[in-house]
């Protein structure tokens, strides 16, 4: 009997410990908002030792379950399926060539200035901010934090956010952002829609992306970073447009653009 409550000791401690460690393994992501909070309190751990400070951990404790940006999550590749005429219809590409080509007159010095400094010419950060948030008019409605928090922890794309997600929380702690500052639903923002790692690597000057000044240099500087050779063609920058949105419909539609507002 001793021998027989051993082994089964032994067993069941084993049987305890695998069990542990693939809850430990789940913990890491989640499917729907059960394990959010538990998962919160782990990462805040994460956060604190990659020196998050007060302020950006307070706004990770207040941060909730973003149920609306998983939806818009499952739907993103819908948003850039079909042809590119279908894409730039959609997205009222005429309007953005319009307008673009109204603001490129009305900033022309701002514009200039941009050029000179980064090699990045107008047409294409007109159609990137048009293409965005409708020249600022809509830059979104959903809470930041809670926003890219949600997606680190979700499992589909966890280790993707997780940088982002920490990167918001260190924007909390500069004041670039606060714990209820809103954006788009996959937590970007500002008048481009930047993601929250993006802007403490390219933002310019205080990193306040809602200045649309600010936003269209650091659009630019992002570009020139990612390779833009100044006074080459559109076709010959794709890749630099690629580095801002991986769809290939969207590259595609604002080269098309970025060469009519440049006319």
């Amino acid at each position: 009997m001793a021998a027989g409550f051993k082994g089964g000791f032994l067993a069941a401690t084993l049987a305890a410990l695998v069990l542990s460690g693939g809850a430990a393994q789940a913990a890491r992501c989640g499917k729907d908002g059960g394990g959010f909070e538990a998962w919160k309190a782990a990462f805040a751990d994460e956060a604190r030792a990659a020196g998050v400070g007060r302020g950006g951990l307070s706004a990770l404790a207040g941060a909730r379950y973003a149920s609306a940006t998983i939806k818009a999550d499952r739907a993103v590749r819908k948003a850039f399926s079909g042809s590119v005429d279908s894409f730039m219809q959609r997205r009222g590409a005429s309007t953005i060539i319009s307008k673009g080509r109204s603001l490129k007159k009305s900033n022309a010095a701002l514009f200039d200035r941009i050029e000179r400094q980064y090699g990045v010419p107008p047409g294409v950060l007109l159609a990137i901010w048009g293409m965005e948030t409708g020249f600022g008019s809509y830059m979104g409605k959903q809470n930041t934090v809670s926003a890219i928090v949600t997606l680190a922890y979700d499992c589909r794309r966890p280790d993707f956010f997780r940088p982002h997600a920490l990167a918001a929380l260190k924007l909390v702690d500069s004041g670039a952002l606060t714990a209820s500052s809103v954006g788009a639903m996959h937590g970007e923002i500002g008048h481009t829609q930047f993601l929250p790692g993006n802007v403490v690597k390219y933002g310019v000057g205080n990193k306040n992306l809602r200045d649309r000044e600010t936003a269209l240099i650091s659009t630019a500087n992002f570009l020139r970073s990612h390779g833009w050779k100044p006074g080459a063609s559109y076709d010959a920058n794709m890749g630099a447009i690629a580095g801002w949105n991986s769809a290939r419909v969207y590259q595609q539609a604002i080269a098309i653009m970025a060469r009519e507002i440049d006319k």
